[in-house]
């Protein structure tokens, strides 16, 4: 039986980037790519009706699925790191924006990524799964997804990183100082603070009345860590807001943390939309079946290739100015990731060839809104009553 076109397709493009030790492995690694692009799903099971040009019974699939995803020498420093670089070449030099987050499976995994913000969503750069039961780790168990995230930048990047609440650590903020990175991170409200007058007070205490902001220079943190402190209450937020960065404390460091999410009103409001593809939005992941740490980690990764591929065709069929033959809304309505399996799909259908997957540009284009209501909330800009500064 002829070999599927899409697979073929991709198996000629990434023989440009990803060169690993057994060509068998790029074979299994494009297969996979292409059964994940065209099923739209995480789950094993359903990769099979694309996998069916090897004439096998559904459990060989099964277990030779199984096996590559046990492979040790299938990692993301082999496959997805060399796709990575060549996606942000054109970042060389010029600002990137980073956020490091978790997210739960099952409440047994946890899983730590580093991703790139761009198009008003974000990719991943690094990624791990560990067996733990909590969202809240420790610097050394998400340190090594940081040097990895380090390795695939471009040269000279100026980078910004993001973080949640549960990353205030000494040892994150010391090595961030020590690759030159800026950094803005959501912190607790019991974490104490010594302010430039000598007094040290918890961040629950530095909290203003509701509907202002009060901003603090020259705060110390963690055992000396010299930093700024910004923190609100906003009308009608579950939560208060409290930033420490180490940038010039203003407004616009809740604008920048917002960034994590796409927009302002949605900072601290909602679920990373980044995991949300993951989950219920795009792959379902949930229904993988997998229960082996090494086993999500290198699903993620197959996950996190195709998800840049379907990124890339979306950004592509924008450039060309055919939004419009999958997207109805007027402006961009849809994610460039969202675009792009539609797009795959289209090409599937018709039996089209697949282009040459591009470079991001180093512009960053607006988000994407579905509806009128949530670029109203994206243009919203929340006003404060008052404003105090404390040096």
């Amino acid at each position: 039986m002829e070999t599927p076109l899409l697979y073929r397709q991709l198996q000629d493009q990434l023989r440009q980037w990803v060169t690993p030790k057994d060509q068998r492995h790029l074979q299994g690694f494009a297969e996979i790519l292409a059964a994940i692009l065209q099923s739209g799903s995480a789950c094993l099971g359903k990769w099979i009706p694309y996998l069916s040009h090897r004439g096998c019974q559904a459990r060989a699939h099964l277990e030779r699925l199984n096996y590559f995803l046990h492979n040790q020498q299938i990692s993301a420093e082999q496959f997805y790191e060399p796709i990575l670089r060549h996606v942000l070449a054109a970042f060389a030099g010029g600002p990137v924006l980073l956020t490091l987050d978790t997210s739960m499976l099952w409440d047994q995994f946890c899983l730590i990524e580093v991703c790139f913000v761009w198009g008003g969503r974000s990719f991943t750069l690094a990624q791990v799964v560990i067996e733990h039961g909590s969202a809240t780790v420790g610097f050394d168990q998400y340190q090594t997804v940081l040097q990895c995230a380090k390795r695939v930048l471009p040269p000279c990047c100026q980078v910004t990183l993001l973080a949640d609440r549960g990353f205030e650590h000494g040892n994150l903020i010391h090595w961030l100082e020590q690759q030159n990175w800026s950094w803005a991170i959501r912190v607790k409200s019991d974490l104490k603070i010594t302010l430039s007058n000598g007094c040290t007070q918890s961040v629950e205490q530095l909290f203003p009345p509701e509907a202002q902001a009060y901003l603090f220079e020259n705060v110390q943190v963690l055992d000396g860590i010299a930093c700024h402190l910004v923190t609100a209450k906003v009308p009608d937020t579950k939560d208060n807001w409290a930033v420490l960065s180490d940038q010039s404390p203003s407004l616009q460091t809740f604008a920048l943390y917002g960034k994590r999410f796409g927009g302002i009103v949605a900072c601290f409001r909602v679920a990373v939309p980044h995991f949300k593809d993951y989950k219920s939005a795009a792959f379902n992941v949930l229904q993988s079946g997998l229960r082996t740490a090494q086993a999500l980690t290198c699903l993620f990764m197959l996950l996190d290739c195709a998800s840049l591929i379907a990124l890339m065709l979306g950004m592509m069929l924008v450039q060309a100015g055919e939004r419009s033959r999958l997207d109805w809304h007027g402006e961009r309505g849809l994610s460039f990731l969202q675009l792009g399996l539609r797009e795959l799909s289209r090409l599937c259908y018709e039996r089209l060839s697949l282009p040459k997957l591009l470079a991001l540009p180093n512009t960053n284009p607006l988000p994407g809104c579905a509806s009128l209501r949530k670029r109203d909330g994206l243009d919203c800009r929340i006003e404060f009553s008052k404003v105090v500064r404390f040096s």
